[in-house]
């Protein structure tokens, strides 16, 4: 019997220098997303140079958001643009650390599988990383994309680079294509863009022995010919693959860009892969067009102790961009630190002009008790509202202490000894010593009741949403809040989880245990920031009303005094 022989996939390697942050993930998305348009199965995955096994124990001050896929992987919040480019989902496969790596070949050196040969970077790590590079090679895609963190230079970077310079030379040089992304900066004293960083940069890869076949150049002015011609003679490439990467409005802004530049076209033909379709963008367009040209305006609070590094709250920030589209307004998020609202006058005057309240995810006591006051000034206020994971643990503490008068309600998270534990540690974790990998983490199943927002707003009675947490509302008060007004509307039926929580007497108020901005993306907006969005601009239409109907009631006063 005959066998089909899998598919081979080509590799692309986006590597970086001069500085980090440029925006390689960005790159890496927009050229997958325009090669996927032309009817090609793409991937990406992110290498990171760190030594951590994964990012899910660093703080979100070292590293951003720390995003969940599916199976439970803690990976980069590169991730989190590669599936909303993409619309479709990553898993542990997708984010290697040289953490991995390491241990991955240490593991194998303790089970004595090296035969007692001295285990050294090469071949042995280099090795490991060049498998690592194809575990999504399984006939499933076209081309896999892979991101190198960290900058050409780094010493952390040194084992990758050398890893991508051994695949280019096994697998030829029609199924391997390397991008480098730099900076051209401008001076602004000289009035000239500045090509030495690149040159400098591509030198530096040049001397591990990899060739850059197209320079991606991040700049902020129009990179005129002669710039061009300096850089493809200086760095070795021709001057159609030296790529302008201008700074744009928005991150979706980068794909057409790249189409413009003809990325997708030069990639192709130096990966040698035949492809006349034309790339269909009309939706990614359809989606710009409403992002850009917005009917209305809502004003919505993120409330977090994580406020200054926005990229700790990454996704959340994303969802809205794709929620305030679908809806056809601009979504102004209003970043708060919630350590500055424990003073209630201060927390009036911060909120009370929002349209919306979100109170963010997180860890730890600090700004805990801005978190309360924040959700007891939504809900008495009836301004929108939607907790995510502490921050609906928080939505719980607030009902108890306020509604239920249960003084002392509290997360065991932040007063262990509490005698009045409505939110505590799951049962499952309380044996748990090591921190990496160990929180409830991936997808669960949440069975929602129909008579309920939350059936309203997804449609459905069972949906699968991501985790990352290690406290639950305690079931043993969960009659208690019943009959006080507080609704478990969605549970997990394998656990009994509290999933989801909402007030009746509210116009818009859900908590939810797990992460929805996770899985929100340009193709497919999350349904709950679509409906939460969707209440902030009636909320705000009607206020707006409402401030109209009293001027004219005070000048229709004045005109008869």
């Amino acid at each position: 019997m005959a066998t089909t022989e899998l598919k081979s996939a080509k590799y692309i390697f986006v590597t970086g220098g001069v500085t980090s942050s440029l925006g390689k993930g960005i790159i890496a998305s927009s050229l997958a997303k325009l090669l996927q348009s032309r009817g090609l199965s793409v991937t990406i995955q992110k290498f990171d140079p760190y030594i951590n096994i994964d990012p899910g124990t660093l703080n979100p001050y070292e590293h951003g958001e720390c995003y969940v896929t599916d199976d439970g992987a803690e990976t980069d919040l590169d991730l989190g643009h590669y599936e909303r480019f993409l619309n479709r989902p990553t898993s542990q496969a997708n984010n290697i650390t040289t953490g991995r790596i390491y241990n991955n070949v240490i593991t194998r050196e303790r089970r004595g599988d090296f035969l007692g040969k001295t285990v050294q970077v090469i071949p042995h790590i280099t090795d490991e990383i060049k498998r690592n590079f194809r575990l999504q090679d399984n006939g499933d895609y076209d081309i896999i994309i892979t991101e190198i963190g960290g900058c050409v230079g780094d010493i952390e970077s040194l084992p990758f680079v050398e890893a991508v310079r051994q695949l280019k030379f096994e697998l030829g040089e029609h199924d391997t294509l390397v991008i480098h992304l730099t900076l051209i900066p401008y001076l602004k004293s000289a009035g000239e863009l500045k090509t030495k960083p690149t040159q400098h940069s591509v030198r530096m890869l040049l001397e591990n022995g990899v060739q850059p076949d197209i320079i991606v150049c991040r700049t902020e002015h129009p990179l005129p010919m002669d710039i061009r011609k300096k850089i493809a003679l200086f760095c070795n490439v021709q001057v159609n693959s030296v790529i302008e990467a201008i700074d744009a409005e928005t991150i979706y802004d980068v794909p057409l860009l790249m189409q413009k530049e003809r990325l997708d076209q030069r990639a192709l033909y130096m990966l040698d892969i035949y492809n006349d379709k034309d790339a269909d963008l009309d939706a990614w367009k359809s989606f710009l067009g409403r992002l850009k040209n917005p009917g209305n305006d809502v004003r919505i609070g993120l409330v977090g102790k994580y406020v200054e590094l926005k990229d700790a709250y990454k996704s959340i920030a994303e969802a809205f961009i794709h929620a305030g589209a679908e809806n056809e307004c601009k979504v102004k998020l209003e970043w708060i630190q919630s350590e500055t609202l424990v003073n209630e006058h201060h927390c009036r005057e911060t909120l009370r002009e929002l349209d919306g309240i979100l109170v963010a995810p997180g860890f730890g006591e600090r700004g805990i008790d801005g978190k309360i006051n924040a959700v007891r000034f939504a809900r008495e206020n009836g301004i929108p509202f939607l907790g995510i994971c502490l921050g609906m643990q928080m939505a719980v503490i607030e009902y108890a202490r306020n509604v239920m008068g249960i003084e002392h309600a509290h997360s065991t998270e932040m007063e262990p000894n509490t005698d009045a534990p409505v939110i505590s540690m799951m049962e499952d974790q309380k044996k748990v010593v090591d921190m990496g990998g160990t929180m409830r983490l991936g997808a669960y199943t949440c069975k929602i009741k129909r008579d309920s927002l939350a059936h309203n707003i997804y449609g459905k009675t069972q949906i699968s949403e991501r985790h990352r947490h290690r406290y639950e509302f305690n079931n043993d008060y969960l009659n208690a809040f019943e009959r006080a007004g507080l609704r478990a509307t969605g549970i997990n039926p394998d656990t009994g989880l509290v999933e989801i929580v909402e007030l009746n007497n509210h116009p818009w108020y859900v908590g939810v245990q797990f992460h929805p901005e996770l899985k929100s993306t340009v193709k497919q907006p999350h349904p709950l920031f679509v409906s939460f969005v969707k209440a902030a601009l009636t909320y705000s239409q009607q206020e707006r009303r409402s401030e109209v109907v009293q001027t004219a009631h005070v000048e229709a006063a004045e005109a008869v005094d």
